[in-house]
């Protein structure tokens, strides 16, 4: 069985991104910090284990808190990636893809923020007023 390997990097093409197999879990966050950092209503992310995922060119890293970092081009400024307080786990942009439409995500944080205005996500099964009460590696 042959594992699928999914490519991209940021805008200006410097640094590239490399994911093998399928993320643990896909979702969409709508907390304040998230809609500030990606200047949009929402930030849609795939979770993978860092043994999955390959970066080559030059990266700078924004640590945004004690448990949190986010790694982007020094170049185009292009954030790619993102950790949190589990070092097992890394966050990738889908959108950091060359290929759209790779995953849907099956979760929603921070539904108190969510823009009255979005249309629901069809592939959305749970959804969290704040954060995910209990951690798990996968999401339904």
């Amino acid at each position: 069985m042959s594992v699928s390997v999914h490519r991209g990097g940021c805008a200006c093409g410097k640094l590239s991104i490399e994911a093998r197999g399928e993320p643990y879990r896909v979702g969409v966050c709508h907390c304040l910090t998230c809609r500030k950092l990606h200047g949009a209503p929402f930030s849609f992310y795939a979770v993978f284990p860092p043994d999955a995922v390959t970066i080559s060119g030059k990266v700078d890293v924004f640590a945004s808190s004690e448990h949190g970092r986010r790694y982007f081009c020094p170049a185009c400024g292009s954030q790619v990636w993102s950790h949190y307080s589990r070092a097992d786990e890394l966050y990738v942009y889908p959108g950091s893809f060359d290929e759209t439409g790779l995953w849907e995500p099956t979760y929603e944080l921070w539904t108190i923020r969510r823009d009255p205005w979005l249309p629901a996500f069809p592939s959305v099964v749970s959804r969290y007023e704040k954060d995910r009460p209990k951690w798990s590696r996968t999401e339904p």
